[in-house]
């Protein structure tokens, strides 16, 4: 073997490879060993991909969606990806089947990308030679013909596919089912920027001494408030007519800015401390900020939410698992390691407008979050997680990632909890009803 020669691996149909009863038995081995998880689609399309190879024939998407994920028969494989998701993760799966099990296997079960049907390859791989090996190993010029023919056919595809290719990721992500909620309607949007309401506290002298940020007071007139309940002191607070945000803020608006202006919308900014019911009834919102600055929303994004705020508001717990969700992202020195949060949800507010939360419980959390709701791979996982047979479910669901850390930055996330949310609980519950 020369220097130029790079093993591969031969892709043969899997009804050539494997008989029709070897296929059924590799089926139940592969479903037993549980890699296939908890979701019943993931057994179910394996076994349909293993019927329609003992019949030689290739399925369509649409057959995949209407026998398997048990979509209407008008159901536009152009507007939802629930069947190339699953697709994709069948695979990932199969190939993590072959890491753990059956390792001295003559051949693997493989979905080949851009394929809806099963092949196999054989796990020793083949030595394939240039063409200049070939050349002197005496290949005739006809093959070799056909292989610069073959070569510049794949060059023009690729060029043809660069306009494609060349459009901002933000268009392919504003196309994705889980925006439709906000981008698929005619309805404005209105962007809430989750601010901290900040009042200053004066010394004997009347001069501000400190600025003070407290997580019940978000308002002047919650200030206010503070003020009657705290008569001996009221004199010492003073209304600044200041607020601040977040520093991972800026990133997120980056990232959600340009998703939200393909839809060619009426797009508007507020901040969370000047939101108003009206705001709520009359557009979509598009939350960014911390968990701890939801203020207004906060009631409703708990309201049929699995999750509820612990101890602090860098704390999320899980009322099913009784699972602690808890940020170390503000503990942390220069330099050093830590754990972030970061939130995503969505829920309708009303019969015309929907609710998006792109949130964290510091900057990493907030800062993934906006880079995965911008991402179509990552708003893929999302769908998948939440493994529901309606598309309804896209309007009413919450996922939390753990993020991974260094100086307020994200490295590295998981996505930890999905969950789909009881949006009539939104109203139901009696806190609901505290919009002023």
């Amino acid at each position: 073997m020369t220097t130029d020669d790079k093993p591969t691996q031969a892709i043969l149909s899997a009804h050539d490879v494997f008989s029709s009863s070897e296929l059924d038995e590799l089926c139940q081995r592969i479903i037993s060993s549980g890699i296939l998880g908890r979701s019943k689609h993931y057994g179910a399309l394996l076994q349909y991909l293993v019927s329609c190879s003992g019949q030689n024939r290739q399925p369509k998407e649409i057959e995949l969606a209407t026998d398997v994920l048990g979509k209407a028969d008008d159901y536009d494989v152009s507007a939802d990806s629930s069947v190339r998701v699953y697709v994709h993760q069948l695979r990932k799966k199969l190939n993590a089947y072959y890491d753990q099990n059956e390792l001295d296997a003559a051949h693997k079960l493989v979905i080949p990308k851009g394929s809806y049907s099963l092949a196999a390859i054989a796990t020793t791989p083949i030595v394939k030679s240039s063409a200049f090996s070939l050349a002197r190993f005496g290949v005739s010029n006809s093959l070799l013909f056909a292989v610069v023919v073959l070569l510049s056919a794949n060059l023009l595809y690729m060029f043809g596919q660069r306009s494609e290719a060349s459009r901002p990721p933000s268009q392919f992500a504003a196309a994705h089912p889980v925006w439709e909620t906000v981008l698929g309607d005619d309805q404005p949007i209105l962007l809430v920027m989750g601010d901290y309401y900040i009042f200053g506290e004066l010394n004997a002298n009347g001069n501000v001494a400190r600025m003070v940020r407290e997580f019940n007071v978000n308002s002047r007139s919650d200030l206010e408030d503070l003020q009657f309940s705290d008569i001996e002191h009221t004199e010492n607070y003073l209304d600044l007519d200041l607020s601040y945000m977040p520093e991972g803020s800026a990133y997120a608006l980056a990232k959600v800015v340009p998703l939200l202006q393909n839809s060619g919308k009426s797009v508007n900014i507020t901040m969370m401390s000047d939101l108003t019911s009206a705001d709520i009834r009359s557009n979509h919102i598009v939350y960014i900020g911390y968990i701890s600055a939801l203020d207004k929303l906060t009631s409703m994004t708990f309201a049929g939410s699995g999750l509820r705020i612990g101890r602090s508001y860098d704390e999320l717990f899980n009322t099913k698992t009784a699972e602690y969700y808890t940020s170390d992202a503000g503990l942390p020195e220069e330099g050093d390691p830590f754990r972030d949060y970061g939130m995503f949800a969505t829920f309708p507010a009303s019969i015309d407008t929907q609710v998006v939360l792109i949130s964290g419980m510091r900057d990493a959390g907030l800062m993934h979050t906006a880079q995965a709701v911008s991402n179509t791979l990552a708003l893929d996982e999302l769908v998948v997680s939440i493994d529901s047979d309606t598309d309804e479910a896209l309007a009413s669901f919450e996922a939390l990632y753990e993020v991974f850390g260094v100086d307020r930055l994200n490295f590295d996330a998981n996505l930890v909890y999905s969950n789909l949310l009881d949006a009539k609980q939104i109203w139901a519950s009696p806190q609901a009803s505290r919009l002023d």
